[in-house]
């Protein structure tokens, strides 16, 4: 089943690589979407793609890359596709 994920971290999650490196670990995972910066130093993803891969994506985005430091993560799934072409940096 294909489902989209609507994530926001936040925490120290910019400056880091963390849209680079979820980029990197969302195309290993076959997945579309996008990762931009918000204005508020958070970090906003969607990721659309299979169900077990998604979920997996999720997780990866609990801890990010190396030097961040997640605080906080809402995540909202469902089954309402966008059908992204890619994954890529907004």
């Amino acid at each position: 089943m294909m489902i989209l994920a609507k994530i926001r971290v936040s925490g120290a999650v910019q400056g880091v690589f963390f849209r680079e490196s979820a980029m990197s670990e969302a195309r290993q995972l076959g997945l579309n979407g996008f990762a931009r910066n918000e204005a508020d130093s958070s970090v906003y993803l969607e990721a659309e793609g299979g169900e077990e891969n998604v979920r997996k994506f999720v997780d990866w985005c609990r801890k990010g890359p190396p030097m961040a430091k997640v605080e906080n993560i809402d995540t909202e799934l469902s089954d309402s596709l966008v059908y992204y072409k890619n994954f890529e940096m907004a």
